[in-house]
């Protein structure tokens, strides 16, 4: 048995020098050999993610959360995937590609050592990152693993929680569950992050949906602050629709959403820029049709100005010879007598006559205008509500830049705004997205059958608590808290 070092760093570096001989052993005794797959079909599809189900000769075993290449055949491309779990010969794969509803036959290539050389690499780094990772509450698993490497239950059992390190031993697996889905309520309440892993994926679909249920009948919204890392391999269950939770099925609907929203912002956009050429011109038309308007009421003005002095003319003609001597004498006086004001009246007709044929221009001109100018009913309400939203979003400039940013599905930005993360310790390990990834709480569901490096690799990623979940009986010299020999499940 292989003593355990003083330090976390010690530990972390021992722990990957031996996965990686692990990983070389692994490559040299050559279990990365194809293995042929028969009687594939799709289970479901999420998102960009698909869940295949195969089935294995008779026994063979192969590694859980394993990176995996699947090959179709010399005229299909190859696909890479994730094994999820194996159950006697049946074989459940995640993919990132579809290759059919119903596949006869395939060729697995599993990568054996990826994982020991990925958790090694993870290990190392974690050691030597210092600032990069809080390895406090990590540290306290020191002595639990020392107690675990020998079987010492009694000191494991005599464990005081504290605030940092809270063991759950209880042998009773429902009743152990509730208290974990008890205890992830009350830390979503303390707007805590909750990292919570399993040993296997069968087991990160049970604990998801008792907490789904647990944090329903507390009057949560489950479906907004759960989330399970992978295509969940159950069904819907107690009205928990376990698909729905899983992290590519939200994101997928979110960017789904997102890229709804954008279409439909482009198609308002369009429109505004559609009708704001058509309405600045009606309001050009409806300008000019006032100015022609103004025009054609002063050549009125003027016509029955020239009107009313014509009138006044023929009525004084008309009189001349009855209006008194001195009347006559004082319009002579200023000019008007007979043949002037003939002359007058010859002047202002030609004067009317010429006002005539500008408001019948003016009318004409109006005529056109009147349907160039008229704005239909119904694009005022529209224009107004689009121009308003314009308003509201930032204005065009800022509309073109959201309509021309690229799309980009960020896993880590939308993991973050996750509040509980579930998935198998392994995947952790393993997945590059937790290396930038932190958390407040770790959540260890049956930790006594989680490998110290898997464990570890899990715990480098809080920054306050852990909580151990298990049964001791499961405890054992040599078991999962081994610090040598095969380090990491072989399936």
């Amino acid at each position: 048995m292989t003593a355990m070092p003083g330090t976390l760093p010690d530990l972390l570096d021992h722990l990957a020098a031996t996965l990686e001989r692990e990983a070389a052993h692994s490559t040299e005794q050559g279990r990365d050999q194809e293995i042929a797959l028969v009687r594939g079909r799709l289970l479901q599809t999420v998102g960009n993610l698909h869940l295949y189900e195969f089935f294995l000769p008779p026994d063979v075993i192969v590694g859980a959360d394993l990176a995996a290449t699947l090959l179709l055949g010399e005229e299909a491309e190859p696909t890479e995937g994730i094994v999820l779990f194996q159950e006697e010969e049946r074989l459940v794969l995640q993919l990132f590609d579809a290759i059919g509803d119903v596949v006869p036959n395939a060729t697995l290539v599993p990568d054996t050592s990826g994982l020991a050389l990925t958790t090694s690499r993870r290990l190392a780094e974690m050691s030597k990152a210092g600032s990069s990772y809080t390895l406090g509450p990590a540290e306290r698993l020191l002595p639990i693993l020392e107690a675990g490497q020998s079987g010492d239950r009694g000191t494991l059992e005599a464990l005081t929680p504290t605030s940092v390190l809270t063991p759950l031993w209880q042998d009773d697996l429902s009743a152990r569950r509730q208290k974990l889905a008890t205890l992830v309520v009350e830390l979503i309440r303390a707007n805590k992050r909750i990292l919570l892993v399993t040993p296997d994926h069968q087991s990160a679909d049970l604990v998801t949906l008792v907490a789904a249920r647990a944090m329903k009948a507390a009057g949560l919204t489950f479906k907004s602050w759960l989330s399970r890392y992978e295509v969940a391999t159950s069904k819907e269950s107690a009205g928990i629709p376990l698909p729905d939770l899983g992290f590519e099925a939200q994101m997928h609907q979110f960017y789904a959403k997102s890229r709804s929203d954008k279409a439909a912002l482009r198609k308002k956009y369009d429109r505004f820029r559609e009708l704001t050429p058509i309405l600045a011109y009606k309001a050009q038309k409806q300008k000019d049709l006032d100015e022609v308007r103004l025009l054609e009421w002063r050549l009125l003005t003027q016509l029955s100005d020239y009107q009313a002095k014509i009138k006044e003319i023929d009525a004084t003609l008309a009189q001349y010879e009855q209006l008194p001597i001195w009347r006559r004498l004082s319009m002579q006086a200023v000019g008007k007598n007979v043949e002037s004001l003939r002359e007058y009246r010859v002047i202002y007709e030609r004067y009317s006559a010429g006002l005539r044929t500008e408001v019948d221009i003016a009318k004409q001109r109006i005529d056109e205008l009147i349907p160039e100018a008229t704005v239909p009913k119904e694009l005022k309400p529209e224009f107004a509500e689009l121009k308003e939203d314009v308003i509201h979003l930032g204005g065009t400039k800022k509309i073109r830049e959201l309509l021309a940013a690229e799309e980009n599905t960020n896993r880590q930005a939308f993991v973050q705004n996750r509040r509980v993360i579930l998935t198998t310790a392994a995947r952790v390990a393993a997945d590059e997205l937790f290396r930038k990834v932190r958390f407040d709480v770790l959540i260890a569901d049956e930790a006594p059958r989680i490998s110290a490096p898997l464990l570890l690799a899990a715990a480098g990623l809080v920054r306050e608590r852990i909580v151990l979940s298990g049964d001791l009986r499961e405890v054992t010299p040599h078991g999962a808290w081994s610090l040598d020999g095969d380090l990491l499940p072989a399936g």
